[in-house]
């Protein structure tokens, strides 16, 4: 009877941490959107903002720059963000590895080539390019990429050598892309090296709508894989034994992170760090590694995470803006290099 009692007390201690933990993730985030709202060369009072936000604006270039700027830019570095973070949970769960994330494993570099190379092609020829094709040619790089660390996965036993595997990949895809930028001649085609550096300026309320749609069915199917992930992290035979498809399950997850990592390189460029260090964050501000609470709890994460660089990037040297991933590896490097050294003490 004690027994039990402890154990639900605990359970309930774990609820409210999470519960608390939500809560700070959710203020944190909505003060993120305001503070990325006013930052810029226009700054905005509070009282200007909610008149823009709720249509009383009275000053229309303020309203010109929040509508049609800064909301779609802060909203693309949210969802982005948090999408890239479950990406990098998703690899971590598959690979059962704590520093496997998009960036490390070259997956998004593979993604940053294919696009690079039909950018090229098609602006070439004059051709604009829409969505679909730059999220379906980011998802075969990013495909081409996993593929490459999966035959390496089945050689390497070491899961270190097998990260600097995909660190290797990830140099030959960039050194690819670097070489093709840099012998293109179209002034729009030069222009690719800025977004190769990772970059949230550009994006419309268009590209917006799509990165929602991907956004949503990625939470969605990432929610439905929730179960079987909290299965196998407790080991394969007892996943089997709860009905686990293994094989499928690991196709599934493949897909999906790359889908997820895809969308993130094919609007933003490769973006590092984020999906490494934050659902370690997230597992330890929450104490717990539960696929449910983490999965939502990555997203929040990873789109504060997100938003507070991408201030960063463009405010501290304004009007130079810094590369996303520049300020996300001052942050998420240390945290990689502070679980790779607990890890070997452990």
């Amino acid at each position: 009877m004690k027994h039990v009692q402890e154990s639900y007390s605990s359970e309930s201690r774990q609820r409210l941490r999470v519960q608390i933990s939500y809560i700070s993730l959710l203020v944190l985030l909505i003060l993120l959107v305001f503070w990325n709202i006013n930052a810029g060369s226009v700054p905005l009072s509070p009282s200007e903002i909610l008149g823009i936000l709720f249509g009383n604006a009275e000053n229309e270039v303020a309203y010109h720059i929040v509508w049609d700027i800064r909301l779609p830019r802060l909203l693309s570095a949210m969802l982005l963000g948090g999408i890239l973070s479950v990406s990098g949970f998703l690899l971590q769960t598959f690979f059962a590895n704590p520093i496997a994330g998009p960036f490390v494993l070259g997956i998004s570099s593979g993604a940053k080539m294919v696009v690079a190379l039909v950018m090229i092609v098609f602006l070439g020829k004059g051709i604009a390019l829409g969505s679909t094709v730059l999220i379906l040619s980011a998802f075969i790089g990013s495909l081409i990429s996993m593929g490459f660390v999966l035959v390496c996965s089945g050689r390497v036993r070491s899961m270190a050598m097998l990260v600097v595997c995909g660190v290797m990949i990830g140099y030959i895809c960039s050194a690819i892309t670097d070489f093709v930028v840099t012998f293109a001649d179209d002034a729009k085609i030069v222009n690719l090296h800025n977004w190769s550096m990772g970059s949230f300026s550009g994006i419309s309320w268009e590209n917006v709508r799509v990165i929602t749609v991907v956004t949503v069915f990625g939470m969605a199917m990432a929610m439905l894989l929730a179960k079987p992930i909290g299965a196998c992290q407790l080991g394969e035979e007892y996943a089997r034994s709860m009905g686990v498809n293994i094989r499928r399950f690991r196709v599934e997850l493949i897909l999906l992170s790359s889908i997820l990592s895809a969308c993130v390189t094919a609007f933003a460029g490769p973006i590092s760090f984020v999906g490494i260090a934050v659902p370690q964050l997230i597992r330890r501000i929450f104490g717990t590694s539960k696929p449910l609470f983490v999965i939502p709890g990555c997203f929040f994460g990873g789109a504060g995470f997100c938003l507070l660089c991408d201030l960063i990037a463009r405010t501290i040297f304004a009007p130079t803006e810094l590369s996303i991933s520049t300020v996300t590896a001052v942050f998420g490097a240390p945290v990689v290099i502070w679980m790779m050294v607990k890890r070997s003490h452990n």
